[in-house]
């Protein structure tokens, strides 16, 4: 019976001192990742002329699931150069080319992502508002 605990032992013991590691080093591990897609691989044509509009849009709840959301939808329409969902002032901010873009355009895609939002106060300005 002292055999058997002292191999108990002894193997308790070999398992503790193989499994622990001797460094505090964290492990590194490199993962491989699709490149995201960048606005600067957009071509934009030189001779376009930009304009900024800025909108309220009433109907959000959240930052992630609603606002990204919008901005997302936006930044992916053909002729917009950049925009950006404010939640904390229910306000989207919109660079897009006037060639290609309409300000009901704009309304369309916004109310496309959920009949939920709807937009108000639409104006083309010259710089976007800080407040």
């Amino acid at each position: 019976m002292k055999s058997v605990k002292v191999f108990v032992l002894l193997s308790a013991l070999a398992l503790v001192s193989v499994s622990c590691k001797d460094s505090t080093q964290p492990e590194i591990k490199t993962v491989e990742m699709a490149e995201p897609e960048a606005a600067s691989q957009v071509n934009f044509d030189p001779q376009a002329t930009f304009a900024k509009a800025e909108f309220g849009i009433e109907g959000m709840t959240c930052v992630m699931g609603c606002a990204k959301t919008i901005e997302k939808k936006i930044a992916k329409m053909e002729g917009v150069k950049s925009a950006t969902v404010d939640f904390e002032r229910h306000l989207a901010m919109v660079e897009y080319d006037k060639a290609k873009v309409t300000p009901d355009a704009l309304e369309e895609a916004v109310v496309s992502v959920s009949d939920t939002y709807s937009v108000n106060s639409m104006k083309t300005v010259e710089a976007f508002s800080t407040q």
